[in-house]
């Protein structure tokens, strides 16, 4: 009996791209590129050499489809992944920027496209559907080079923040162009659509999408609550992005749009849930990832670029400035610190999995035929182009802003910058310690006894001794029974308040504490580092005390010239086990 073999088995061909996806991510890695576009490049050659080798892998453009419900998983997760990073309490001091930047995205990147698409002589139907799917991002890539870079800070965060609605903002876009166009098959006849008609097609597309997320979410939480244990948390949750994604595609809507709402009602429901998740499926993400982005880029026909290099980069560049434009003009009314304002729209400029999505649609809208060619055509080739080259400009814009490697466990790191104000508008002790106390349990994280035995407790430990220090600090806090890790908040007012300091100087910065006694030693650390530089570093303490919002506080207690009041804490223990003493500032 003879032995055969067929390269036909979607295991064997999951078992070559995944292989070959991990091999290109790690040479690329070794060469400091984001392993994403290893993945990406591998995923674009395998397909165009497939004529030559496709009898020994098996792999083939058409390849993709066969794994589509594994792509649409993936997709999903990051959707929900990104959604779950839209915490409301969270967002308070990020706010304003957030609808700067997503009104900048919507003016500036699609009127540049479609001004110079048309400009190019493509047909104002192309143009226009180009012009919205330009705006969308690539949550999936930004998230994974935010993690590689293990970046952190105001940018990383509006970052992530920004880019699940910047997505909504493009579906949104696509809806209305794509149904004000559904009535005219021609150029002559595209104005005879109804406006009506397309923002009804928007409302519908949301809202539906809206409801079956927010319903699984909702309903596994539930689950969560009454019948499944703590053990199965996170699958209910992955179930809840496979019931989200197969929900929204019977509704003939956005799979990617219900996951991130499902993401949302998660993570303001019940916020500790979005860790388990992500905890649960972490042990598989490098799996998860590198064979979805080398499917990606076997979905992308590297040959198109070739058939109208031109309008590819046409396209390509106009989106490119459009991005730049929005965010550096969003940022700058925002008023954010420069190092955010003149990287952030370099950090957006990956393109993905939505724009992909939103071009396989109009290939598959009957309305839309005239002009599927050349939309899948350029958004395909550009979008080809920018796999390769947006990540390592993400990666760049995170360095250049001194974010990158900035993940790792700090001394300050419960200051983040919800847990900072720089409104601090009380004129008494017990106004002041009320005031901040009040902010600190609208956050995500409050103490874990009720406010006013909180305030009570602090209000006892003032009485016995003024917490306000030299130089206009003042530290109130109170010792907890429970609890595990240190907790506060920073209030600031530049024009300072007498609330009566031994130095007879006005208190420009009160940092409320509450720690649990499992933590004593590092609330120590917190006074005598805070002591320290206000003391000694008047400039670090001029910046500190007339920072002009939450951001700039931030960035100040976590710049790189603020290392001796916001260290490294394994550095600390690395110089403590060396020398026997304290450290101040992480080796460089």
């Amino acid at each position: 009996m003879g032995v055969s073999f067929t390269v036909d088995s979607s295991l064997y061909q999951m078992a070559m791209v995944l292989v070959s996806g991990i091999i290109a991510g790690e040479l690329f890695g070794k060469v400091h590129l984001p392993k994403v576009t290893g993945w990406i490049a591998v995923g674009i050659l395998l397909r165009a050499t497939s004529p030559y080798h496709g009898q020994f892998t098996g792999l083939s453009g058409a390849t993709v489809q066969t794994f589509k419900p594994y792509m649409n998983f993936v997709l999903g997760y990051i959707a929900f992944t990104v959604g779950a990073a839209l915490h409301i309490a969270s967002l308070r001091n990020s706010g304003n920027r957030l609808r700067l930047l997503l009104l900048g995205e919507a003016i500036c990147t699609p009127l540049l496209v479609g001004v110079t698409m048309s400009f190019c002589g493509m047909s104002m139907r192309a143009s226009l559907l180009l012009a919205a799917i330009a705006i969308a991002g690539a949550p999936g890539t930004t998230v994974l080079v935010v993690q590689e870079a293990r970046a952190r800070g105001i940018l990383t965060r509006t970052l992530l923040a920004a880019v699940a609605l910047i997505d909504m903002v493009a579906v949104g876009a696509f809806a209305f162009v794509a149904s004000y166009l559904a009535e005219g098959s021609t150029e002559s006849t595209v104005w005879h659509s109804t406006w009506s008609t397309a923002m009804g097609s928007v409302f519908s597309q949301f809202g539906i999408s809206f409801a079956v997320g927010s319903g699984a979410a909702l309903a596994a939480l539930g689950l969560n609550r009454k019948m499944v244990g703590p053990a199965f948390l996170g699958p209910m949750m992955v179930a809840v992005i496979l019931g989200a994604w197969g929900g929204a595609e019977g509704f003939g809507v956005s799979g990617i749009l219900a996951c991130t709402f499902a993401g949302i009602v998660v993570s303001n429901v019940q916020h500790d849930v979005v860790r388990s998740t992500e905890a649960y499926l972490h042990a598989i993400g490098g799996v998860l990832f590198a064979a979805f982005y080398t499917f990606a880029g076997m979905n992308l026909n590297f040959s198109l670029v070739l058939q109208a290099l031109g309008l590819v980069l046409a396209f390509f560049f106009a989106r490119l400035v459009g991005k730049y434009m929005g965010a550096f003009g969003a940022m700058s009314l925002a008023g954010v610190p420069k190092a955010v304002r003149n990287n952030l729209g370099m950090a957006l400029i990956p393109h993905g999995g939505v724009a992909v999505g939103l071009v396989l649609l109009v290939q598959g809208d009957p309305h839309l035929k005239d002009v599927a060619e050349t939309v899948t055509t350029v958004g395909l080739a550009a979008l080809a182009i920018n796999q390769l080259v947006g990540p390592s400009a993400a990666r760049f814009a995170l360095q250049r802003a001194g974010e990158s490697g900035m993940d790792f466990p700090r001394l300050l790191d419960f200051l983040d910058e919800h847990h900072i104000t720089v409104k601090l508008s009380a004129t008494t002790k017990e106004g002041v310690i009320r005031e901040l106390a009040s902010q600190l349990y609208a956050s995500p994280t409050p103490p874990p006894i009720p406010e006013e035995d909180f305030v009570k407790k602090v209000l006892e430990r003032e009485a016995l001794e003024t917490t306000c220090l030299s130089e206009g600090l003042m530290v109130p806090h109170a010792s907890l029974e429970e609890g595990a890790e240190i907790n506060g908040i920073l209030g600031i007012n530049s024009e300072g308040i007498h609330l009566g300091a031994p130095d007879g100087q006005p208190i420009h910065a009160v940092l409320l504490l509450a720690t649990p006694q499992a933590d004593h030693k590092r609330h120590l650390e917190v006074l005598a580092a805070f002591a320290k530089a206000i003391t000694r570093d008047i400039n670090l303490r001029e910046q500190l005390y007339h920072a002009r919002s939450a951001a700039h506080a931030y960035a100040i207690l976590h710049a790189d010239e603020a290392q001796d009041i916001n260290y490294f804490l394994e550095d600390a223990v690395a110089h403590a086990e060396a020398t026997g003493g304290p450290i101040s500032k992480r080796d460089s």
